[in-house]
């Protein structure tokens, strides 16, 4: 089987590669940029491109599969020639499909939590030794890399993005996979790019709880308002077993989340109200792979989270610093109420970094107010070249701060002066918590680290 990839170096086209690389698969990719991680990964397994660029002559007839990343264009030269040949052309989401079809597949999707959910239900069949294949978006503790396809596991765990497949499939990645077990964490407004009207976002949404098949599983969230909405008004089969979910029981003693719906209380090191309710939809899932709840408290004791999801950076006693992936209002909202409730006798600086196509257009920042009201010191940033870059509106310090809606919060587009900022800070008995999915433009935060340390 010989497969190229157009766009290897994505998050999961990259890892896809390695996996069918492993599998035996001729694998080959071509990119015009490859980041790290994605570099080094690709090195190592010898399938780093030469060159960076599109090289048409690349794709020859005797390639049995084409995918097609979503960094690609349409009139991307190598997308042309294997049109023109006549070649198989797969989004990702398609193509992991096509190896997953005789698999029992479960898929997680909304606007948040998704990652989590996923890793949670992945960590606890590993704790059981219960065979699965998966797909996830993040790294995970004793996981060697986030895409595993086998011949031989029954079951799939496929974290479901909303977002489009491929420039030439604008569908939900979600809407590819063709669930038997739908998991719908919640739904808030995301990618204005694709979806700039909310009623479109929510669209897709409603799509996948009709995809639900007879005799399938829908479990989905009872907190959001909306998606009880959309579950209660659709026309899926009587015989879906529709299984709505809350938060898991706990109690928080001097810093610790305990687990309390099993036969004993259970220590956990994930926390927060989002995170229990992760939780009780990673529960509903094992349930039906015949993990009973001890069993699955049990496991989840030991879960971690995955990386860059309230991930804890480092631990200097009167002061914690931790890492998260969060950029949309809800991810913002929740990661920051959950690290001010969980030490509820430290401050918490919440430094947000507004990086993604949705949260640096102007007529989206609105729904970032109050979401950093539980900080005791907001420090938003923006860098105006990622605005320029991305082809949209102007915005400025000014936007934000009104967006926001906080006279406390302290808006930054230079990360020097957010970094010096960041030192100024007296922080014994406070907490640093640093959310973005980019890099804040390079900032030291090793050093920064190291300097809090030293005070």
């Amino acid at each position: 089987m010989r497969v190229h990839f157009i766009a290897i170096g994505g998050s999961i086209m990259h890892n896809l590669a390695i996996t069918l690389q492993q599998k035996g698969y001729n694998v080959s990719g071509s990119d015009d940029h490859i980041y790290e991680p994605a570099s080094s990964n690709l090195k190592k397994f010898d399938l780093l491109p030469e060159e960076f660029g599109w090289h048409p002559e690349k794709i020859t007839k005797d390639i049995n599969a084409v995918i097609l990343g979503m960094h690609a264009r349409k009139d991307n030269p190598e997308l042309l020639k294997a049109k023109q040949l006549g070649l198989k052309i797969y989004s990702f989401p398609e193509y992991v499909y096509s190896q997953t079809k005789n698999k029992q597949r479960i898929v997680v999707a909304g606007s948040h939590g998704k990652t989590t959910v996923s890793s949670m239900i992945i960590h606890v069949l590993s704790y059981w030794n219960i065979e699965c294949d998966y797909l996830v978006g993040a790294a995970l503790k004793g996981i060697e890399r986030p895409v595993k396809l086998t011949e031989s596991a029954p079951v799939v765990i496929l974290e479901g993005d909303e977002y489009m497949s491929s420039p030439l499939d604008l569908r939900p990645k979600f809407l590819n996979y063709h669930h038997h077990i739908g998991v719908i964490t919640g739904i808030a407004w995301d990618h204005v790019n694709v979806y700039p009207k909310y009623e479109d976002y929510e669209k897709q949404f409603e799509l996948f709880i009709e995809e639900s098949p007879k005799a399938g599983v829908l479990i989905y969230s009872t907190d959001d308002k909306v998606l009880k909405k959309l579950v209660k008004k659709s026309t899926i089969s009587g015989d879906v077993d529709v299984i709505p979910y809350e938060k898991m029981k706990s109690k928080l003693k001097d810093g610790t989340t305990f687990l309390t719906g099993g036969s004993v209380n259970t220590a956990t090191k994930v926390f927060g109200e989002h995170n229990l309710q992760n939780m009780t939809a990673a529960m509903e899932v094992c349930k039906r792979l015949n993990v009973s709840k001890d069993e699955f408290i049990e496991a989840i004791a030991s879960f971690e989270g995955a990386a860059l999801r309230m991930q804890l950076v480092k631990d200097l006693g009167t002061t914690k610093v931790f890492r998260d992936f969060a950029h949309a209002p809800s991810k913002v909202r929740a990661t920051v109420n959950a690290l001010a409730k969980q030490y509820a006798k430290k401050d918490v600086v919440a430094c947000l970094e507004l990086h993604t196509f949705s949260s640096l257009t102007s007529t989206f920042l609105s729904e970032y107010a109050k979401t950093l009201k539980e900080a005791d010191i907001p420090l938003v940033y923006f860098n105006p070249k990622v605005v320029e870059n991305k082809g949209l509106e102007k915005i400025t310090a000014e936007d934000i701060y009104k967006a926001f809606d906080q006279k406390n919060v302290e808006v930054f587009t230079d990360e020097k002066a957010l970094y010096q900022r960041l030192k100024e800070i007296d922080w014994e008995n406070k907490n640093l918590l640093l959310m973005s999915s980019g890099q804040f433009n390079k900032m030291p935060i090793d050093e920064l680290v190291e300097f809090i340390a030293s005070k």
